[in-house]
């Protein structure tokens, strides 16, 4: 658990500026995206049912925090995320194609690994949109990039209008490429040290292809086999200079068909998982075809209120020895 801490670093807004700064943005964003996106806003669980196949695994080994519930005697799942939830409840409410959904996704990750950008508690704008058989191609994915960033540039323009202080500017000339190519670009890198390479060079990054094997054997990064496509997905990266590193904002992509959802547990031999209902859903054609993704909404506000640490923009628990150093500094946590 490294915690970084640049010298002479002083937040340009004091604790009470701070909570403002964090609303005005929350409620900049949130609005600019259903906008320029097309989405509706609606209400998501905090947990579900592990039978129905609707928690998002992940990488496959973080763990999920559960509960027994007294009224039912059932098991369920606080969500890690809402990638799955999101596809059915487009079907349920009927949304046409070209349409979508956004909504508060709050999650906990017990295993996370405290830093930085890192937290137990995990807040974000979850979004899908329904497509069509013809937009499951990479232009479509890289349009929706560019109207992510578009969005977080906006935002950072109100809020800097506010605060003047807040003048650090968001790039939004976006650069795309797979994580193949920043293999070969970096061969002698591991995946993050590629991602910090590229980003420091290049700003803003779109970085495709996340979760398949590349030419070396090993995947740039694990992602669940039954959400995203691996061939039409990526992460949204950008260089933030007061942490000299690279900071992922987004995950995003166009989701599985039935042919690339029996491709991709095939891979990771998780077939089992197709007996639960999400999945039958999606061999039965019962699911629309979308592209979605999370936005981390705390990230966002660190990056448009220029912190240094998550801690100032969320109040989550933290480890005795970084809370000291932070206190140190004279670095307000919430």
């Amino acid at each position: 658990m490294s915690l970084i801490i640049p010298e002479n670093y002083n937040s340009l807004l004091n604790i009470n500026d701070t909570q403002k700064a964090i609303k005005l943005t929350k409620d900049t964003f949130e609005s600019r995206l259903a906008q320029n996106l097309n989405l509706r806003r609606v209400s998501a669980p905090l947990f579900v049912d592990p039978e129905t196949g609707l928690n998002d695994t992940l990488s496959g080994v973080e763990r999920p925090v559960s509960f027994d519930v007294k009224a039912t005697g059932k098991v369920v799942e606080i969500v890690q995320s809402l990638a799955k939830w999101k596809r059915m409840a487009l079907a349920k409410y009927r949304f046409s194609p070209g349409t979508g959904l956004y909504t508060d996704m709050n999650a906990i990750r017990r295993d996370e690994d405290p830093d930085n950008l890192h937290s137990l508690y995990v807040d974000q704008w979850d979004w899908e949109v329904i497509i069509s058989e013809a937009d499951r191609h990479l232009e479509y994915l890289k349009k929706a990039v560019k109207k992510v960033v578009l969005t977080l540039k906006e935002t950072k323009a109100v809020v800097s209008s506010r605060f003047p202080a807040l003048q650090m500017p968001i790039n939004d000339n976006v650069f795309f490429i797979t994580t193949e190519e920043l293999r070969q670009r970096y061969p002698g890198l591991s995946p993050h040290r590629r991602e910090n390479a590229i980003c420091r060079e290049y700003g803003t990054v779109f970085l495709i292809g996340i979760g398949a094997v590349l030419g070396d054997g090993k995947p740039h990064d694990l992602r669940a086999p039954d959400y995203d496509d691996w061939s039409l997905n990526g992460d949204i990266i950008i260089w933030y200079p007061p942490l000299n590193q690279a900071v992922e904002l987004s995950s995003m992509g166009i989701r599985v068909d039935k042919t690339a959802l029996r491709r991709q547990v095939a891979l990771t031999q998780t077939e089992d998982r197709l007996r639960l209902l999400y999945h039958r859903q999606i061999l039965e054609d019962r699911l629309p075809l979308t592209a979605g993704g999370g936005i981390g909404q705390s990230r966002v506000c660190l990056i448009v209120l220029e912190k240094i640490h998550i801690g100032e923009v969320q109040a989550s628990v933290w480890p005795d020895e970084h809370l000291a150093k932070l206190q140190e500094k004279k670095i307000d946590i919430l």
